[in-house]
């Protein structure tokens, strides 16, 4: 469930574009509704991190070790039409240092359509660097490492997820 399905393929990619957009957009402005820094702090214990828009939500939820607390940043959106809620968390500065030892990234209140967990963020001329599909899972409302599979390496989460809509 990771890469768009062939279901609803076209407008999947759309909305994953405009996440990642979203993405990039909440990087450059800290201040923009939705986005908030949080540090990532190694040591071996598990911490959390959410945030909220509406009747929408996204909590990370990891454990790292090695080095000192790196900053991160989440957006939370909607899109303009409702229907579809987008989680981005990453490290603005590109590749993290830390070894992550678990990480989760859930949502509420909307169903995953895509999502997809990369080593590496996009920054300057460097590019995402995409998780094996088979270092994480995806179920309708989270995105998480999965044992024994996942290599550690983690700087960014996407998810698109589709919300409820009441049916006329």
């Amino acid at each position: 469930m990771a890469a768009p399905s062939g279901r609803s393929g076209g407008w999947l990619r759309a909305a994953l574009a405009g996440a990642a957009l979203l993405c990039l957009a909440a990087g450059a402005a800290e201040e923009e509704p939705g986005t908030a820094g949080f540090d990532v702090r190694p040591g071996g214990e598990v911490h959390s991190f959410s945030r909220s828009l509406g009747d929408y939500s996204c909590t990370f939820t990891y454990s790292a070790q090695g080095g000192t607390n790196e900053q991160w940043q989440m957006n939370v959106a909607v899109s303009d039409d409702n229907l579809l809620f987008s989680c981005s968390i990453w490290r603005p500065q590109g590749k993290s240092y830390l070894f992550f030892t678990q990480f989760k990234a859930e949502v509420k209140g909307a169903k995953i359509e895509h999502a997809m967990a990369y080593s590496q963020a996009a920054v300057g001329a460097q590019s995402d660097i995409p998780l094996k599909q088979e270092e994480f899972e995806v179920t309708e409302t989270t995105v998480s490492h999965r044992e024994g599979k996942f290599r550690f390496e983690l700087s960014k989460l996407l998810i698109v997820a589709k919300t409820p809509r009441d049916e006329l």
